[in-house]
């Protein structure tokens, strides 16, 4: 598994530490340092069964710059976004090995992958 995670996010941290307290091995993906790629997202995106800006962060500065609150709902554009952005990507997700994943919000949410 892979958490999709953000240490200064207070939600992305519970999530984390759920994680660990039950002792689930994860690997920690600080998306903001290595943001996922288009086609990674995507994937995420389907597995989650949600459009890209469902998943956005449009409280954030730089979605306030690209004026994506009024944005034409253009999925690769908003993927491209996304990658180019990573900060617009709400987090913590957590990606099981076998394609499948959950929003960690509210964090014990990713529990739904274990078992």
């Amino acid at each position: 598994m892979e958490l999709w995670h953000h240490p200064r996010c207070s939600k992305s941290r519970a999530a984390k530490g759920l994680l660990e307290e039950r002792g689930v091995p994860f690997a920690e993906r600080r998306h903001l340092e290595r943001p996922p790629s288009p086609a990674e997202l995507d994937a995420v995106l389907r597995a989650l069964g949600r459009e890209p800006w469902e998943l956005a962060r449009l409280g954030e500065p730089v979605a306030r710059e690209l004026g994506l609150r009024d944005a034409p709902r253009d999925r690769a554009r908003w993927i491209a976004l996304m990658t180019e952005h990573p900060v617009l990507i709400e987090r913590p997700i957590l990606v099981a090995g076998d394609g499948r994943a959950v929003l960690g919000r509210p964090p014990e949410a990713v529990l739904a992958l274990l078992g």
